[in-house]
C-alpha cells in the first residue's frame, strides 16, 4: 500500500490551504508519477514541476509550474522564455536558481529541436582512390609513425562514419591483425571496406609487407562476408606521384 499522505496540523485549522507535495498522495506527487506513467504521458505541468523541484508555502510545486504555464499561456509560450524573462516574472516561489534551471532546460530543448531539424550531413561516396586519399591526406600529413586506417562502406559505397584507426607503430612499424582491422566492419555492417596506411617517409611505394599483408587481410574478410575494395599507401606528392599508390590500380594483388 502507498504511504499515507503526511499529517499537516495547520489542516485543520485552514481547510482551503493548498496540499504541499508531500500531503499529495504519492502516486500523484510529480516524480512519482513520471515514474508510474512515463514522461511521454504525464501532463505539462508535472514535468516542469520536477525541474523547478519545490514549491513555497501555501503553493505546491505542481501548483507553481500550472501558474508559470497559464503566465505563458501553455509549453508552447514557455518553451520561449529566456532567464531574464523568467526573472522578470517576480512569481513568488520562482527564485533565480529556479530561473537559471528552468532556462537551461528550455535551452536544451530549444538546441535539440534545432538539431533535429537541420539537414543531414550525407557522407560521400568513395568511387575511385582519389576520393579515399582526399579523406585521408590530412590526417597522414604530419604523421611520424605508420598508422592503419580502415574505411568503412555501405551498399553504395558511401562512408560510414570517420576512417577507423586500428593500429599505430613506431616509426615505419605497425602491427595489422585482422581481428581489429575487421572489427567495426563487423560490427557496423560494412559491405565492403578499403585498408589505408601511411609511410612516414612520404614515399608511397608498396614494400612486400605491405603486399603479404594485404593478400593475408583479403583472405580473412571473404570469411567474415566482407569485400575489400583497395588497399592505399599515402605517402606525400611529389612530381612522379599524386601521394598515394593504389595497390588494385597497380594490379599488385587480385581483390575480387
Amino acid at each position: 500500500m502507498d504511504p499515507q499522505p503526511s499529517y499537516n496540523p495547520d489542516r485543520t485549522l485552514y481547510p482551503d490551504t493548498p496540499l504541499t507535495v508531500k500531503e499529495l498522495p504519492l502516486a500523484m506527487q510529480p516524480r512519482e508519477e513520471l515514474q508510474r506513467r512515463g514522461a511521454e504521458n504525464v501532463a505539462d505541468e508535472i514535468l516542469v514541476a520536477i525541474i523547478l523541484r519545490s514549491g513555497m508555502k501555501g503553493k505546491n510545486v505542481t501548483e507553481l509550474a500550472r501558474e508559470l504555464l497559464r503566465r505563458y499561456g501553455g509549453l508552447n509560450g514557455l518553451s520561449k522564455a529566456d532567464f531574464e524573462e523568467l526573472r522578470g516574472l517576480k512569481i513568488k516561489g520562482l527564485g533565480k536558481v529556479k530561473c537559471m534551471e528552468l532556462a537551461a532546460s528550455l535551452e536544451l530543448g530549444r538546441r535539440a529541436a534545432q538539431h533535429a531539424q537541420a539537414p543531414r550531413h550525407e557522407e560521400p561516396s568513395i568511387r575511385e582512390p582519389e576520393s579515399a586519399y582526399r579523406i585521408l591526406s590530412p590526417m597522414a600529413r604530419s604523421l611520424q609513425q605508420e598508422i592503419f586506417w580502415v574505411l568503412l562502406l555501405d551498399t553504395k559505397n558511401k562512408l560510414i562514419g570517420q576512417p577507423v584507426e586500428t593500429s599505430r607503430g613506431l616509426l615505419d612499424s605497425s602491427p595489422v591483425h585482422p581481428r581489429e582491422v575487421f572489427n567495426k566492419a563487423v560490427r557496423y555492417s560494412a559491405a565492403s571496406v578499403i585498408l589505408a596506411h601511411n609511410h612516414p617517409s612520404g614515399d608511397p611505394t608498396p614494400s612486400k609487407e605491405d603486399i603479404d599483408i594485404t593478400r593475408r587481410l583479403i583472405e580473412a574478410a571473404r570469411i567474415l562476408g566482407i569485400r575489400v575494395v583497395d588497399h592505399l599507401i599515402v605517402g606525400k606528392p611529389s612530381p612522379s606521384t599524386p601521394g598515394f599508390v593504389s595497390l588494385r590500380e597497380k594490379n599488385l594483388v587480385a581483390f575480387e
